[in-house]
């Protein structure tokens, strides 16, 4: 299927595809209830990162904690859709215990592990105690703030990650319900640093930038994830696109869409049939072939995102288009294990860190979050699921 093609953009194209979908989607929600139930039963309190040969809590290293939000992430969003206590009761027994995790100085994960978790249970009641937690978060991440006008990754003060667009959102938040002018300025700040460095001209992305810490300039691209310094890392496109997208939206400020554009027609250009990407953009020709699954699961929710602040309708349906095209392909069996009763996860054929050896090929706990974020957007028809 093009993209491009006439057929992709004409009016109102992606609501006859969403209501042909619909039945599949379902169906893997469901399924998707099924596997959390499934981990709720058998490892009581644990939270998932990466499966071993399809199966949960036998992870060896985890390099650093950042996942521990998105499968109460996903109870969440199963309330949300369903209405169902039992799934509220579990979200906020699996969610409570992050609480401390507001103040950790050593990640730059903060978003990850509150924006998935305790955003929604705040939409949810408005109990003020959990904004001030989301609070609390946002300004500790903004301790990270570097010389060179960016929020520093866990790796040290020198390194920029494209990973950190999906966390500064929580600075933005804290920023817009507290007023705080200085905030909103750490987090344009990181982003516009992010943009002129992270982003390349043709729209894809590296994954990390080293910086002078004594001088803050720039120095050079590298990567700990992607192919090499010089490729576009598949995940990490796909958090450039959510990322930037939810930037406009907590912001309002132009540049961050039109970033966001930028990034998703790469990926949307260079992405194969069926728009689920290998790994990496740039791999040879000769492998490793590997698909990731969690690239197109985030990928799918900041393309709905983004067609929902597109300027015109055309690009409205064509992000739409794109969204519900990566699902039909993620919803299929060969992404779901609808016929293998041994695999606990929800997707199939993700990647954590191929360099490391970690979670190739397996499930893991941000490709399901995102996926059923996904779901859950597409099945009502609108982002209010996201972030």
């Amino acid at each position: 299927m093009s993209l491009d093609s006439e057929e992709a953009i004409m009016p109102d194209a992606s609501s006859a595809l969403r209501e042909n979908l619909l039945p599949d989607l379902h169906r893997a929600l469901q399924f998707a209830a099924r596997q959390a139930r499934r981990i709720v039963a058998t490892y009581p309190g644990y939270t998932p990162m990466y499966t071993v040969q399809g199966r949960w809590n036998r992870e060896g290293e985890r390099w650093t904690p950042w996942c521990e939000g998105f499968f109460p992430g996903i109870l969440w969003l199963l309330h949300k859709q369903t209405g169902a206590p039992e799934w509220r009761t579990l979200a906020e027994d699996y969610t409570r215990p992050l609480e401390p995790r507001r103040f950790d100085r050593d990640v730059h994960d903060l978003g990850f592990l509150f924006l998935s978790t305790y955003l929604r249970w705040y939409r949810l009641t408005g109990d003020e105690r959990l904004r001030d937690i989301l609070i609390d978060a946002g300004q500790t991440l903004a301790l990270r703030r570097q010389k060179g006008g960016y929020l520093a990754s866990f790796v040290g003060p020198h390194s920029l990650f494209i990973d950190i667009m999906m966390n500064i959102g929580i600075v933005l938040w804290a920023a817009n319900v507290t007023h705080d002018a200085r905030l909103r300025d750490i987090a344009l700040e990181h982003c516009r640093t992010t943009a002129a460095y992270l982003v390349r001209p043709d729209g894809g992305t590296a994954h990390e930038g080293i910086f002078h810490t004594v001088k803050g300039t720039f120095l050079r691209r590298s990567t700990h994830q992607g192919w090499s310094s010089a490729s576009t890392w598949a995940r990490g496109q796909a958090w450039a696109i959510y990322g930037f997208t939810a930037v406009h939206r907590l912001s309002g400020e132009a540049e961050f869409l039109d970033i966001a554009r930028h990034c998703a027609n790469y990926y949307l250009q260079h992405a194969p049939k069926g728009l689920v990407p290998y790994w990496d953009f740039d791999l040879p020709p000769h492998g490793p072939l590997l698909w990731d699954s969690s690239a197109a699961a985030i990928a799918a929710s900041g393309l709905w995102d983004l067609s929902e602040q597109a300027p015109d309708k055309a690009e409205q349906e064509r992000y739409r288009r794109a969204a519900l095209a990566i699902l039909q392909t993620l919803c299929s069996n060969r992404f779901l294990p609808y016929d293998q009763p041994d695999w606990e996860g929800i997707l199939q054929h993700g990647i954590y860190h191929f360099h490391k050896g970690l979670g190739v090929d397996e499930s893991v706990a941000w490709g399901d979050h995102f996926f059923v974020e996904a779901l859950v957007k597409a099945i009502a028809g609108h982002s209010e699921a996201g972030w």
